[in-house]
């Protein structure tokens, strides 16, 4: 039984019990918001246990990691580093983007490596297999999509990014009138050749039947992959967007009608003034199903500075809906990621995710931040470095003042310390 008829049913699972205990609420109000669709628990069947989470309404809002080789880059090492430096800066789960050489070994490696849940993308493997095998990309077959689908869910995948909210309707206003950065989605523009090469509908939009049974059968959430979003700000909430929401609202029904947990991946590069409304749309149109966002990006000129970008727009997205945010290295439109590019990109986004769990009134939130600014005060700083977003960052900064009673910022004369005096709590 999956977690969602699980629920349905009345049952509480080990995972629901685990996500309940992580957040500090109900394991009813867990139970519930899964049999609603507004809460998902990614973990496949298949896969050993793990650090479930919890993604959806009322919860904290969640961190995802990108990783994966390439054809320019595939160091198993390498990737490995990256996998134990991301889960120790405090991501809660990864995506495994690989698109060269060893797919199937990476994937291994991730799924043995960390203990929180792990998504894929079956469109890339079958893209990237349709090259060897029959020379293009074009040339992929339906069944290749369904093969990497079943592949990667056999092999304990919890989460799979599929691009099954594209067809030929969503792709009229492109056609029509074109957008400034058109199709920025890898599997997007994987999936848009294909259907235009050939001349047939997406078969993960045709065939979604045939999918959602697959998925039901390993329990793996779908993350519906925004194939059509906005790769520059000028293109925000243009009309092909809105198009491929309003399939995903439609996918989201059939997806719980089936006994599938299911979530929304969205933008992308989101000017400040439209995300909000972004949020508002989604949460409207797919009823509340969790949404995922990369980024949001505020701006399209801060190459090298990405990070930062995506957490000005990632806090405003959770301020105002967004239960997902998928980390933005620096090294976005530059280069694949170092791995300091890595833990950079996981402290950015949990910074925007924390401020807008205070924003939306999260009590562990509210609370950790209450317990920093009075450990400040009484100049405790094994505490602030254990309350800090990055303990190894803090402590470098912070180990030189244990033991003595003032900061090298104001020497004796600290503000916190002589108003403390005063109001007779030092």
């Amino acid at each position: 039984m999956t977690q969602v008829l699980a629920a349905r049913a009345g049952q509480v699972t080990p995972e629901m019990e685990a996500v309940a205990a992580q957040e500090n609420i109900e394991v009813e109000i867990i139970r519930a918001g899964v049999a609603a669709g507004t809460i998902v628990i990614p973990k496949n069947k298949k896969r050993k246990p793990i650090n479930p989470c919890g993604i959806g309404q009322g919860l904290r809002i969640k961190v995802n990691a990108l990783i994966g080789t390439s054809s320019d880059r595939d160091d198993l090492e390498m990737e490995k580093r990256k996998l134990l430096i991301a889960q120790n800066a405090g991501c809660d789960t990864f995506m495994d983007l690989s698109t060269g050489g060893d797919i199937d070994g990476m994937r291994q490696l991730t799924l043995s490596t960390v203990s929180v849940p792990v998504g894929g993308v079956p469109v890339y493997q079958a893209g990237i297999e349709a090259i060897e095998k029959r020379g293009s990309i074009v040339a992929m077959q339906a069944d290749d999509i369904f093969a990497a689908v079943e592949k990667q869910a056999a092999a304990g995948i919890d989460f799979m990014a599929i691009h099954s909210a594209l067809n030929f309707d969503v792709l009229k206003p492109l056609q029509a009138r074109g957008r400034v950065a058109d199709i920025v989605s890898r599997g997007g523009a994987f999936l848009t050749g294909w259907m235009l090469h050939n001349q047939k509908e997406n078969p993960l939009y045709e065939q979604f039947d045939r999918l959602l049974a697959m998925l039901r059968e390993y329990d793996v959430t779908l993350s519906l992959g925004d194939a059509i979003r906005p790769g520059a700000v000028a293109d925000s909430l243009d009309e092909a967007q809105l198009r491929g929401l309003a399939v995903a609202g439609e996918l989201v029904g059939r997806a719980r009608e089936a006994g599938v947990q299911v979530m929304v991946e969205g933008p992308g590069h989101v000017p400040m003034h439209h995300v909000e409304s972004t949020m508002v749309l989604q949460k409207r149109l797919c009823n509340d199903a969790p949404y995922f966002v990369l980024g949001t990006l505020a701006t399209d000129v801060a190459p090298g500075y990405d990070h930062i970008t995506s957490a000005i727009g990632g806090a405003l997205a959770g301020a105002a809906g967004v239960d997902f945010i998928c980390y933005v290295t620096p090294a976005e439109h530059l280069g694949l990621p170092t791995e300091e590019d890595v833990k950079e990109g996981v402290i950015a986004a949990r910074i925007a995710a924390h401020a807008a769990d205070i924003a939306n009134g999260n009590k562990q939130a509210l609370e950790r931040d209450l317990q920093m600014a009075k450990a400040r005060v009484a100049l405790d700083v094994d505490k602030q470095i254990s309350l800090s977003v990055d303990p190894e960052k803090s402590r470098q900064a912070l180990a030189g003042e244990k033991g003595g009673n003032h900061c090298a910022v104001c020497g004796p004369d600290c503000a916190a310390q002589v108003a403390a005096k005063y109001f007779g709590i030092a």
